[in-house]
């Protein structure tokens, strides 16, 4: 009796976490999303067959009266450049329940790495940023903006 409680009990899990990845489409990560600290905002919109993610919202965008810009870029020539409207998100294609394939630059470090995104529910996105393999790397939750 007990070990046909615990097997329907783990079949019950098994069915609901495969209703989730069933459940979601490629588009689930379409919309306005805030990155970890808050600070900004970024859209992830599709274009072609590409989902590519961009800041649209700072909480300051001004720094010295002037437009934050990607100061920390290693290239002289991007630092200039403003941080409001900067794709973040590039080349990223969906397969299996995951977003991967592309890139995500961070503006604190001007660091570009490998990119893989996981929707942890609807409301929840975790980004993983990587060098090399994606099991090395760091993964944060980014949150829905709730419009």
């Amino acid at each position: 009796m007990k070990m046909r409680n615990l097997s329907l009990t783990l079949l019950t899990f098994l069915l609901l976490g495969m209703a989730q990845v069933f459940a979601q489409s490629e588009s689930s990560i379409l919309g306005v999303w805030y990155n970890t600290e808050k600070t900004a905002q970024v859209e992830i919109i599709k274009t072609g067959s590409e989902f590519i993610g961009k800041i649209i919202w700072l909480k300051e965008p001004i720094r010295d009266g002037k437009p934050a810009t990607d100061r920390e870029n290693s290239d002289p020539k991007l630092k200039t450049r403003p941080l409001m409207g900067l794709n973040i998100l590039e080349g990223l294609k969906y397969s299996a329940g995951v977003w991967k394939g592309g890139e995500i630059y961070d503006p604190k470090s001007g660091k570009t790495y490998s990119c893989e995104i996981k929707l942890k529910s609807p409301e929840i996105l975790e980004v993983k940023g990587y060098i090399g393999f994606s099991f090395v790397g760091r993964t944060v939750e980014w949150t829905k903006v709730k419009k």
